[in-house]
């Protein structure tokens, strides 16, 4: 977890002052239900004990002033003109955007901005640091903080503002999270239950040390080829197949397409059988399922990679392994592992060691645990 005093001695160094509120919110591992999100279907993800943190004061003059103490960066916005540029800021000016679109009047605010989610391993630190500017937002400027609505603001900032068509997932986790559980979501209906993660299991985040290539433009096409199959199916959405309907159909797809497809209907249907083995403390079967998940994405969906491979095969070696599979938007980044709590002292140096034989690379390895969704933290 971050130190909040880094923030709030950041916060002086630059402001000459105090902050008046931190706020954070928290990156996300998905357990399971990988490229359904967008596919309206189901997701079971996890907020973890990394985020971004912003301390804070208002403004009184419509103006944005913030600081990255991570990469020694400032920029400033003013609310009543907002135009598009790049970088980081971006991220938190497509919030405000979002934010006045929907009606609300904005304070501004200056503070300073930290985190400890790897940047582009899959762990959605873009969602987290929407998240906490939405936070921010609604601290100083009276909006009542209701998670879902303001997940979709923020999901349509990196959609309409940043450019990346993302699903719902990454925010409304970051968003509605509850420590100790998974969030069972429904992307269509935004419904969503909390799923207690049992005691005696711990969740185990493998960065291989590789970074995404080419996922834009793969991520695109796969998301027209579920387009297509839906289209050809006569749905909204390939939520709305079933596998006896894929079955009884699928000759009429072209192969990629039938393979595209049969990962998301397959996929959802191993997301609620997942929710139902965590209730049931089934922590044998939920491994199962992620074990089928990497499969079904390495060869249906073709989005994991040589190092995401290497490092669940070695993560699968270890006694304590239930299960592991790839997790993000694929070809590089993250691998999940679900393992036995009380072994994760030798797991995670046994599997360091075989990866670094496998790669040749030196992976960051850490069991995380389900942290709260944004919150405002006490100074």
């Amino acid at each position: 977890m971050l130190n909040t005093q880094r923030l709030v001695d950041g916060f002086h160094a630059h402001f000459n002052g105090n902050p008046a509120i931190v706020v954070r919110a928290p990156g996300r591992v998905n357990l399971i239900g990988e490229h359904t999100d967008y596919n309206d279907g189901f997701v079971l993800p996890m907020a973890i004990d990394r985020a971004a943190w912003i301390a804070l004061r208002p403004r009184t003059d419509g103006r944005v002033r913030i600081r990255s103490l991570d990469l020694g960066e400032e920029s400033a916005f003013e609310l009543g003109r907002l135009e598009k540029g790049t970088g980081w800021v971006e991220y938190i000016k497509g919030v405000a955007n979002e934010l006045q679109l929907a009606g609300n009047t904005l304070t501004g605010w200056e503070g300073v901005l930290s985190g400890d989610v790897p940047i582009g391993s899959g762990l959605s630190s873009s969602a987290a640091v929407e998240l906490a500017a939405a936070r921010a937002f609604a601290a100083v400027s009276g909006i009542e903080w209701q998670p879902a609505q303001m997940a979709r603001l923020a999901q349509k900032a990196e959609n309409e503002w940043v450019g990346v068509k993302c699903g719902i997932m990454d925010q409304m986790v970051s968003a509605a999270a509850r420590q100790g559980h998974a969030l069972f979501l429904d992307c269509r209906s935004l419904a969503c239950e909390h799923v207690p993660i049992p005691d005696e299991a711990a969740v185990v985040v493998m960065d291989t040390a590789t970074r995404r290539g080419l996922v834009d433009s793969a991520y695109n096409e796969r998301r027209g080829q579920c387009e297509e199959a839906a289209h050809f199916f006569g749905v909204a959405a390939l939520r709305d197949v079933s596998m006896s309907d894929f079955e009884r159909r699928q000759s009429g797809l072209s192969d990629i397409v039938r393979r595209r497809a049969r990962h998301i209907i397959s996929e959802n249907e191993r997301v609620l059988e997942a929710a139902q083995a965590l209730y049931a403390n089934e922590l044998a079967r939920l491994g199962e399922l992620f074990n089928a998940s990497h499969e079904s994405l390495r060869d249906d969906f073709e989005v994991s990679s040589a190092a995401l491979d290497q490092i669940v095969e070695a993560a699968r070696e270890q006694p304590a392994c239930y299960g592991a599979r790839m997790t993000g938007a694929g070809f590089g980044g993250c691998a999940v592992a679900l393992i036995e709590r009380d072994q994760a002292g030798a797991f995670v140096p046994a599997v360091l060691t075989a990866y670094r034989l496998r790669s040749g690379l030196e992976a960051e390895i850490f069991a995380c645990k389900a942290s709260a969704g944004a919150t405002i933290e006490s100074l």
